[in-house]
C-alpha cells in the first residue's frame, strides 16, 4: 500500500489526525498503532515503530485519538469508551481501502484494542506495548490525588482530569475478564521498569489468555515508553521484536532490522 489519504472522522464527526506510512511490498495488512493516554500519535517509539514496520514491506498508520494531538474533540471527552469507538472509525478506512488489520496498542491504547478485538473481528493480529488492563486501579493510583474538573493528569495543563475520563475507567475497571475471549493471535511487550502499568499486568494476561496464541516479551530494565535514554536497548528491541512476530504471519520470508528513517518521509493527513 503505497498511499492513504481519506479523512477520517468518528462517529462525532470530529477529523482524526494520522500519519500514513507507506511500503513497497505486496502485504495485504496495514499496521494500525494507537497510543495511551495523554499521547499522541507523534511520540517517538510510536513514529519509530511506524517507519521500520514500513521500511521492511508492512505499511502502518499511527493516529491520535479525538480530543489528543491535532485530532479534533475536547480532551475532557478523553476516554477507554470513546478511543474504542475511534478505533473503529481508523479501521473502517483502512479496512474499507482493502486492507487487513493489525492493531498496536501502547497503555491505555493498548486496553482500547482488547476492547475491539472481541468485538470487531476485522482486527486479525493485536499487539500491546505496556498494555494496561486495571483502569480503575490506574486511575486511582495516577490521578487518586487529584479532583476532576480542577486538577490535571501528572500536571500537564493540557491534560485536564475529566470526571467523564473517570467515570470511564471505573465503568470498565478491568478488561481481564475479556482476555480469554481475544480471539487473534496476541502479542504483549513489557519492560521490567514500567511504573506507570506494571509488567505483573501483562503477567497477568498471560495466565488468562489462549497460551498457544498469545507470547509476552519482556524488556529488561524497560520502562513505560521504551525511553533510550532509560534502556538504549529498549527501543531496538521493542521494534524488532513486534517485526519479527509480523513478519511470518504478514508477509512470509521477510525479516526487518532496526533501522532510522528521516520522519520527514511520512506522509501526514
Amino acid at each position: 500500500m503505497r498511499r492513504m489519504d481519506a479523512e477520517i472522522r468518528n462517529a462525532q464527526g470530529e477529523r482524526l489526525d494520522y500519519t500514513f506510512h507507506p511500503a513497497d511490498s505486496n502485504s495485504p495488512f496495514t499496521v494500525i498503532i494507537g497510543h495511551g493516554v495523554t499521547a499522541n500519535k507523534d511520540r517517538q517509539f510510536i513514529e519509530t515503530l511506524g517507519m521500520c514496520l514500513a521500511k521492511a514491506g508492512i505499511p502502518a498508520l499511527r493516529f491520535s485519538f479525538s480530543g489528543n494531538g491535532d485530532s479534533e474533540g475536547r480532551f475532557e471527552d478523553s476516554c477507554i469508551s470513546k478511543e474504542v469507538e475511534d478505533l473503529g472509525a481508523v479501521i473502517d478506512a483502512v479496512h474499507g481501502a482493502g486492507r487487513r488489520i493489525v492493531y498496536v496498542g501502547h497503555s491505555m491504547g493498548g486496553a482500547v484494542g482488547v476492547k475491539r478485538a472481541v468485538m470487531d473481528d476485522r482486527i486479525e493480529l493485536l499487539v500491546s506495548l505496556a498494555g494496561m488492563v486495571h483502569t480503575k486501579k490506574f486511575a486511582e493510583v495516577e490521578f487518586g490525588e487529584e479532583t476532576p474538573g480542577t486538577g490535571f493528569m501528572w500536571g500537564k495543563e493540557d491534560c485536564p482530569l475529566s470526571q467523564h475520563f473517570v467515570d470511564d475507567m471505573n465503568h470498565i475497571s478491568t478488561v481481564i475478564g475479556l482476555v480469554a475471549s481475544v480471539p487473534v493471535p496476541w502479542l504483549l511487550v513489557h519492560g521490567t521498569a514500567d511504573d506507570v502499568v506494571p509488567i505483573g499486568e501483562s503477567q497477568e494476561i498471560m495466565e488468562h489468555a489462549n497460551a498457544d496464541s498469545t507470547e509476552l516479551f519482556v524488556i529488561e530494565g524497560c520502562d513505560h515508553v521504551f525511553d533510550p535514554e532509560e534502556c538504549a536497548e529498549a527501543l531496538p528491541a521493542m521494534v524488532t521484536k513486534v517485526s519479527d512476530w509480523l513478519m511470518p504471519k504478514v508477509m512470509p520470508g521477510l525479516e526487518i532490522k532496526f533501522v532510522e528513517e528521516d520522519p520527514e518521509q511520512a506522509t501526514t493527513e
